[in-house]
């Protein structure tokens, strides 16, 4: 049962030692990462209805 506790008051220690985002930085990064998933689906959503009418474009001359 002191090893359970141990563990957590070392825990505990550990994260008081933690250096937290102001809130400024967590927005900011935050905003970043939405705009990278933003620009991601895009890309990959202009891809898929590329390769979509490629393949397309391909079996049309096998009908």
């Amino acid at each position: 049962m002191n090893a359970i506790i141990n563990y957590f008051n070392e825990a505990l220690a550990e994260l008081h030692q933690v250096r937290w985002p102001t809130r400024k930085q967590a927005v900011r990064l935050s905003a970043i990462v939405l705009g990278f998933c933003l620009i991601s689906a895009i890309f990959f959503g202009f891809f898929d209805y590329l390769m979509s009418w490629f393949i397309n474009f391909l079996l049309s001359f096998t009908a």
